[in-house]
């Protein structure tokens, strides 16, 4: 009696443990979104120093370190893009999955949401 209970313990523990890890990953992918958001503020700060101080500085005279540093917060916004869109994208993958397991197994519906 005790051998049919435990198959069924088992895929228990194992449906536990694959929500665990997907909760573990969707973490990750927040991190990641914060990141990407962080990466994405940081030129529009920068540039929005420079318009606040435009005022004091001839554009002529700045525009060997104003080509670089546009440039620069250019890659940094196209970085924070992709990191964004890429976390969104993997958030809803494991999203799916979790609502997946949910619907297969009645017990882990009463745990999560």
């Amino acid at each position: 009696m005790s051998d049919s209970v435990k198959p069924d313990a088992d895929l228990e523990n194992m449906t536990f443990n694959e929500v665990q890890l997907l909760l573990a990953e969707k973490r990750t992918s927040l991190s990641a979104l914060r990141t990407g958001i962080a990466v994405f503020a940081l030129p529009l700060s920068v540039l929005s120093v420079l318009i606040a101080t435009s005022k004091f500085y001839e554009i002529q005279n700045v525009l060997l370190w104003l080509v670089p540093l546009l440039l620069l917060s250019l890659g940094l916004v196209v970085l924070g893009v992709y990191l964004i869109t890429r976390a969104m994208r993997h958030i809803r993958h494991y999203d799916r999955m979790i609502a997946g397991l949910k619907s297969k197994h009645n017990k882990l519906a009463e745990f999560l949401d």
